[in-house]
């Protein structure tokens, strides 16, 4: 089978054009308590039953959640309030939302994407993600046999060939639409048709796929489908393309041009007491420092070179440039390429946080020290911590040249907005 699949989903039961809004969510690891409440007494049958099911995360234990996950997604198709959908499609979402005073649009195709390691070079991780538990994930995995959210995929059409299929798609009515708590309005279709889903197939088979968003989630994924091979090759059962080889994937053009990249700012604090007088004579031996003028962002806005908005917890603000004279390649001495050390964070990681704050991915417990803050504004605020940066946006060529050279950019490089919502579509994996 090709890369690209078409699969039969298991949608939410619907009639044609309804509002799913109540039963979807954002994605479960951006959601805390008091969201999930609010979203399930909203709607019992909100998605976020399946994502994150009650009961303790002891997998040994009574009434796990892995066991009530296990349970919800079974109850509920048994009673219909999920279906499998009429047959096998490519599936078409496009999100639209108001960002800084104008309308933009974002569409993927939702498909079966045949599993692969990284090493293999064909599905690439573009952002090196912190170690973190992925038992949870897995073990949810195991017990439902199921994708209950998509991975989100990155592929290169800059002919946009692709345009057209996405055009005649969204011209119908959509199976239905749902809007999540910002504003964005996704709407999903389905394409049937064998030859035009063959086409997308063709299109985007031959060039390698990036990871946006859900690293960990396709990483579980491989690790599910070797112990099913292995249980399988146990039992002396040798089933061909079994649905555990896939994943299901939005794949988004990155070349089109209202793809929406965002940064994710820092917050610092010092492992002992701050000294902001010390810390700014370091930043010059670096960066040229200005005062800022007009908005904050608009002094990081497509920086020729190098530049963040820094402030420190007493108010103090500058500009801080990367100087002419100081070259990140030859700077950095870690064992990589160029343009990773040229990217923006890295020159934060590896010039600023690493030697002034003793920060380092390599060392997890120094990480306490850093938080991640999507808005500028509230970056500013340098609440609880001693100094903010502010960061531009990372490049789509930044991250093809990196990920295309078997490098991960430092994490939370990229923030891709909007987030794709969980419960349009799932994924049966028997």
């Amino acid at each position: 089978m090709p890369l690209v699949n078409p699969f039969r989903a298991r949608v939410y039961r619907h009639e044609p054009g309804a509002d799913l809004s109540s039963v979807t969510a954002p994605p479960y690891d951006v959601i805390g308590p008091a969201a999930r409440a609010e979203l399930l007494a909203n709607d019992p049958y909100n998605v976020v039953a399946l994502e994150l099911p009650d009961g303790p995360l002891d997998a040994a234990a009574p009434g796990n959640r892995y066991e009530n996950g296990a349970k919800t997604w079974r109850q509920w198709y048994k009673e219909g309030i999920l279906v499998d959908d009429d047959s096998p499609a490519v599936y078409v979402v496009e999100q639209s939302w108001e960002y800084e005073g104008r309308r933009i649009r974002r569409r993927g195709f939702v498909a079966a994407v045949r599993l692969h390691p990284f090493s293999d070079g064909v599905i690439l991780p573009h952002e090196r993600t912190l170690p973190k538990a992925l038992s949870d994930r897995l073990a949810l995995t195991r017990s439902t046999a199921a994708n209950l959210s998509q991975v989100f995929g990155l592929y290169s059409d800059p002919a946009g060939e692709t345009d057209g299929v996405f055009d005649i798609t969204v011209a119908a009515e959509p199976m239905y639409t749902a809007t999540d708590a910002e504003g964005v309005l996704s709407k999903v279709w389905a394409i049937r048709d064998a030859a035009t889903a063959e086409a997308v197939a063709e299109i985007i088979d031959d060039r390698p796929i990036f990871i946006a968003d859900g690293h960990h989630r396709y990483t579980v994924s491989l690790a599910y489908r070797d112990e099913r091979r292995a249980e399988d090759a146990a039992a002396g059962v040798s089933p061909v393309d079994p649905p555990y080889d896939f994943v299901m994937m939005t794949l988004v053009n990155m070349d089109d041009p209202e793809l929406l990249v965002l940064p994710t700012h820092r917050l610092v604090r010092a492992e002992g007491t701050f000294d902001a007088e010390a810390f700014w004579e370091a930043m010059q031996r670096s960066f040229t420092l200005t005062e800022p003028t007009g908005a904050p962002t608009t002094a990081i806005a497509a920086p020729a070179r190098t530049t963040f908005l820094v402030r420190t917890s007493d108010g103090t603000t500058r500009v801080a440039t990367l100087r002419d004279d100081v070259d990140p390649a030859e700077v950095i001495a870690a064992d990589h390429t160029d343009s990773w050390k040229r990217l923006d964070v890295t020159v934060l990681q590896e010039m600023v946080l690493k030697p002034l704050f003793g920060i380092s991915p390599d060392d997890t417990s120094t990480l306490e020290r850093l938080s991640f803050v999507k808005d500028a504004h509230e970056a500013l605020r340098v609440e609880d911590a001693d100094v903010a940066f502010l960061l531009a946006p990372t490049r789509m060529d930044q991250l093809r040249e990196v990920a295309l050279a078997g490098e991960t950019m430092p994490q939370k490089s990229t923030y891709f907005y909007p987030k794709l919502l969980s419960g349009l579509l799932f994924r049966p994996l028997d």
